[in-house]
């Protein structure tokens, strides 16, 4: 059996036409959907990036223990499982974050990989002296804010403004790029040509091709830019802070009309990747798998971004399709039941005949392509310090925390990096040793006092003020614009929330974060002592 899992990230349900989108034509991806098996309700896990990539690997949900942090030792990664039953596994991706301090041991999971250059802030060319008053006649101040930066100056992350550092790298990028052939995405695809011409012959392995587009920077080939083109004729604005829309109407086209330029060639590349299943025959034996990591708010319920806003459809409901050869069959068919990112894993396993850790708390979705047979009830999704979300497939409720500032949470790891640095001495000070959870294979783990300036939500005091517990019917409130009060629906929410914590181990802290009862309770106290 062969597999191809092509990974997008920030790719919008709702961009593509066989979900009901308009905005943008997507041929390919609306031609996919008429072969493979569509999933109408699958959801995020764990948000944002490299969490979500944690879900996939180990087909579990990991906010309730940490935040963004490399794969942890204990892990069970279904790269690594495939690969220990004869199945070879192959990373083609543009990822920047897995090369970061908080995003190893993903890629070294796989057998072997290609990292190609270039996205969003990863230095494509070293450009020592930064061309400063050029880079703020092209791009716009409110996207790439680089006064601290000086035209002509050494910059380097430690003698500026990081936010401005990472603009600019990201502005330099744009000069090198003269090509379409010089975009990620394209270089990505051809990657991927490359292994399959060498490898399409043989039998047992897996290529997963993953995509940074159509993630911010929202920079895609002029040809691409022109069918969406707004009318806007100021400086560039691809990239919007995770904020507030206080944009005006003919700006906020513009940046959605960069973003579905970009959507458009994630679409045409795909699209080059079913001509060459097509050519090659590859329907019969290979599976082709298409996701995303998390959606995008366009500012769409008055907020850009991902991370400091409640997880509303526009992020957390994300598009999933399979094809499978087992299930031809089924082509064109599409299911209605809950699933999630955590799924992948075991569906991944059961593909290729592996058995499955009893760690993993997602299901194969094998059933699934069958017939439209449910594999949940309920599902939750968060991000580490930020709200839960608990859906039943009608209702989505977010739940906040009784204490908006995070201080009350500690981080359960043995893989000490946040998103970019290690952690800091002081709080590996704050660290204690502490019984095993029951998927630390025994081994006991670091506690470490959450600094709430260190998760993703930018629990600053500020970000999550003014939020509160909404409930909303997807049914009737598809856009979840009319929040509902129905005391009986959120305690039963409430209730399913407190079952999916149960099943993954949480801390007992986390219960009473968000003011939810566990029937046993149990605190992770000091760690056993050796023998014991």
């Amino acid at each position: 059996m062969k597999t191809v899992f092509v990974l997008f990230d920030s790719l919008n349900r709702l961009s593509l036409g066989a979900y009901g989108g308009t905005a943008v034509e997507t041929p390919n991806f609306d031609r996919f959907a008429k072969r493979a098996v569509t999933f109408d309700k699958h959801y995020v896990g764990s948000l944002p990036c490299i969490p979500a990539r944690r879900d996939m690997h180990t087909g579990r949900l990991n906010f309730m223990h940490r935040h963004w942090g490399p794969l942890e030792p204990f892990d069970e990664s279904f790269p690594r499982i495939l690969s220990d039953n004869g199945v070879y596994t192959h990373l083609i991706s543009d990822h920047l974050h897995y090369f970061e301090e908080g995003g190893w041991g993903y890629a070294n999971a796989f057998d072997s990989w290609e990292y190609i250059r270039g996205q969003e802030y990863d230095t494509l060319r070293a450009v020592v002296a930064p061309p400063v008053g050029r880079l703020r006649e092209k791009f716009d101040s409110r996207h790439y804010p680089m006064e601290s930066l000086r035209d002509g100056r050494t910059a380097t992350r430690g003698n500026t403004d990081y936010l401005a550092w990472k603009r600019s790298r990201a502005a330099i990028n744009h000069d090198f790029r003269t090509e379409e052939a010089d975009f990620p995405t394209a270089k990505c695809f051809a990657a991927a040509f490359d292994f399959l011409d060498l490898n399409k012959g043989a039998d047992d392995w897996f290529l997963q091709l993953e995509c940074f587009d159509p993630h911010e920077p929202f920079a895609a080939p002029e040809r691409f830019r022109a069918a969406y083109d707004a009318g806007y004729n100021g400086k560039i604005l691809d990239w919007p802070h995770y904020e507030r829309a206080a944009d005006s109407e003919t700006e906020i086209a513009e940046i959605r009309g960069n973003y579905a330029a970009l959507v458009a060639m994630c679409d045409e590349y795909f699209g080059k990747l079913l001509d060459y299943f097509d050519d090659n025959d590859l329907w019969k034996e290979t599976s082709l798998v298409l996701t995303t990591d998390h959606g995008f708010l366009l500012s769409e319920h008055e907020w850009w971004g991902k991370n400091r806003t409640p997880y509303y459809e526009e992020i957390s409901h994300i598009p999933l399709m399979i094809w499978h050869p087992e299930y031809a069959s089924q082509s064109g068919e599409r299911r209605c039941g809950l699933t999630q990112t955590s799924d992948l894993m075991q569906t991944f396993l059961d593909t290729h005949g592996c058995g499955i850790p009893p760690s993993v708390t997602g299901a194969s979705l094998h059933p699934m392509l069958a017939e439209d047979t449910p594999v949940r009830d309920s599902l939750i999704l968060g991000m580490f310090g930020g709200p839960v979300c608990a859906i039943d497939g009608q209702y989505s409720l977010f739940l906040y925390p009784r204490d908006l500032s995070g201080k009350n949470l500690n981080i359960y790891t043995l893989a000490f990096a946040h998103m970019t640095r290690p952690f800091d001495i002081a709080e590996l000070h704050s660290g204690e040793l502490v019984a095993p959870f029951d998927f630390t294979k025994g081994a006991p783990v670091m506690k470490i006092r959450l600094e709430p300036n260190n998760t993703q939500v930018g629990q600053d005091g500020q970000s999550l003020a003014n939020c509160k517990t909404v409930l909303f019917d997807l049914e009737k409130d598809p856009g979840q614009s009319e929040p509902i009060n129905d005391p009986k629906t959120i305690e039963r929410l409430k209730v399913e929330i407190a079952r999916h914590f149960e099943r993954h181990d949480a801390p007992a802290e986390i219960y009473a974060h968000f003011g939810i009862e566990k029937e046993q309770e149990f605190s992770h106290g000091p760690a056993p002592r050796a023998g014991r």
